[in-house]
């Protein structure tokens, strides 16, 4: 630990989280750099590190990194206090380079970055419906995996398997063909071919459907949540439980903190980029943000082109315009997050026109 006296009263404070240990760290208004100290990753700790950056003076605010992984749990604690909480971001390599990487450097960087106003990030609260709908989703997301990669693995052994065991099952659909095999009967003797093939053929069925009835509970506790979290935004055309459960985790449980619509649609990755040059004037697709948030949007827009007579007269109109497939389903993703910020942050729904849909271009 290192410290020196400090001459004003109102100080900022910075914290570089890790697994076990946090590294906090105090600045005064003119960013000299007063104290820094290592605390263990503990509820104890937590009350500890706010005790000590207050010892130091009045705590205006305190940078966290990694508020969404190591630092949630001291975000929560600190937040609770009544203490101001911002968001930080990771020195880039660049300036890892230049400045060197410690604990203590990290620290005092993200008290200087929430002084400077480089840092001005409100984190997620993470203690609601949403951050329930968010962690259930992990674990049905894991779960949608491995009964994809039991399928894959089912199809694989089918085209080397025996001929004996193979063509009784051509032609079968999903649901026959797990059915099927999860009744084959391999016997005790799997030094064959075929008996070793059943055996492997029936576990992976098997699995196949503990992860179908896993998903269907998962979907089962996920949905009334999401529509206690949010009715808004499943009214909403194209809008399902699994899209809007994205959604609503890409927002967080306090949505406010986002300072209007297009900051939403740039933390969802569907502002558009200028890419103009010359007399070239056009946008191109954003590939920042958040993918999985981008992903559920791209559903919705899918789900509108095939089925939503307002949408289809949209996409016909702008083709004929000239725009591209791509370019229409940006302008539409940018549409469908305005709609989706207005039913996070509990605006009344209102009808809107098929001329509310060329702002979006």
């Amino acid at each position: 630990m290192t410290s020196m006296t400090h001459g004003g009263s109102q100080i900022t404070g910075g914290v570089d989280t890790h697994g076990l240990t946090h590294h906090a760290a105090v600045v005064d208004p003119l960013g000299r750099h007063l104290a820094d100290r290592e605390f263990p990753a503990t509820l104890a700790g937590y009350r500890d590190l706010l005790e000590w950056m207050r010892s130091h003076g009045t705590l205006a605010a305190v940078g966290v990194e990694g508020t969404g992984a190591y630092g949630a749990e001291l975000a929560r604690v600190l937040t609770a206090a009544g203490t101001t909480v911002v968001d930080v971001d990771r020195p880039d390599r660049k300036t890892r380079r230049m400045r060197g990487k410690s604990d203590p450097i990290d620290a005092y960087a993200a008290a200087t970055a929430v002084l400077s106003g480089r840092a001005t990030g409100v984190p997620k609260s993470r203690d609601g419906v949403v951050e329930a709908v968010r962690v259930l989703r992990v674990a049905r997301r894991s779960a949608v995996k491995a009964r994809t990669q039991a399928m894959n693995q089912i199809r694989g052994l089918l085209v080397s398997a025996p001929a004996l065991l193979r063509e009784p099952l051509a032609g079968l659909s999903r649901t026959e063909l797990i059915r099927t095999l999860a009744r084959l009967r391999p016997g005790d003797d799997l030094s064959g071919p075929v008996a070793a093939t059943r055996a492997a053929l029936r576990r992976l069925a098997r699995r196949h459907q503990a992860m179908d009835e896993e998903i269907t509970q998962f979907d089962t506790e996920i949905g009334p949540l999401v529509k206690k979290a949010a009715p808004a935004l499943l009214e909403l055309f194209g809008v399902g439980p699994e899209s809007a459960g994205q959604l609503l985790a890409c927002a967080g449980d306090n949505p406010e903190r986002m300072r209007s619509e297009a900051a939403f649609a740039h933390l969802a990755g569907v502002a558009p980029i200028p890419a103009s040059s010359g007399r070239t004037h056009r946008h191109r697709l954003n590939r920042g943000g958040d993918r999985a948030a981008n992903n559920a949007l791209h559903t919705i827009v899918l789900v509108r082109m095939r089925f939503d007579p307002r949408t289809r007269a949209y996409v016909e109109r702008r083709t004929k315009e000239g725009m591209s497939k791509k370019d229409i389903m940006r302008c539409l993703k940018r549409f469908v997050a305005r709609e989706v910020y207005r039913a996070l942050a509990s605006a009344p729904t209102t009808q809107i026109t098929q001329t509310d849909l060329a702002p979006a271009a």
